[in-house]
């Protein structure tokens, strides 16, 4: 099974931008359907954005709707997440997860059915 590695994270304004990267071990990438999910302190973890295996579809979470992207580069083994316009309420732990899954368009958002997960990159967002 593969293994993930967050980078990317950081400090940055309210309305700027940062691009989270998920660096996977392993030859079998494109055989994962890939998710972001957020935990700011002293909440329940949050889904971001998720996107298929192989088909290009996607979802995300209705707070980054339209400022977060989520993009893949199988040959890489590497997700991205996309950050724009960030607001305060970004703040968070950022982490991505891996899901084996047979069909190669479907997006899962659920947390609960990854199994694998990244130790998290800090997110925050200042005034």
């Amino acid at each position: 099974q593969v293994q993930l590695v967050e980078s990317g994270g950081g400090l940055v304004q309210a309305g700027g931008s940062l691009r989270l990267s998920c660096a996977a071990s392993g030859r079998t990438f494109s055989s994962y359907a890939m998710g972001w999910f957020r935990q700011a302190p002293g909440k329940e973890r949050e889904f971001v954005a998720a996107i298929s295996r192989t088909d290009g579809n996607t979802a995300a979470g209705d707070s980054v709707k339209g400022r977060f992207t989520i993009s893949r580069n199988n040959a890489k083994n590497t997700v991205y997440l996309q950050m724009n316009s960030l607001k305060l309420e970004d703040t968070a732990v950022y982490y991505c997860a891996a899901e084996p899954e047979l069909n190669p368009g479907r997006v899962v958002t659920d947390e609960y059915e990854y199994d694998i997960w990244g130790q998290g990159t800090h997110v925050t967002v200042s005034s």
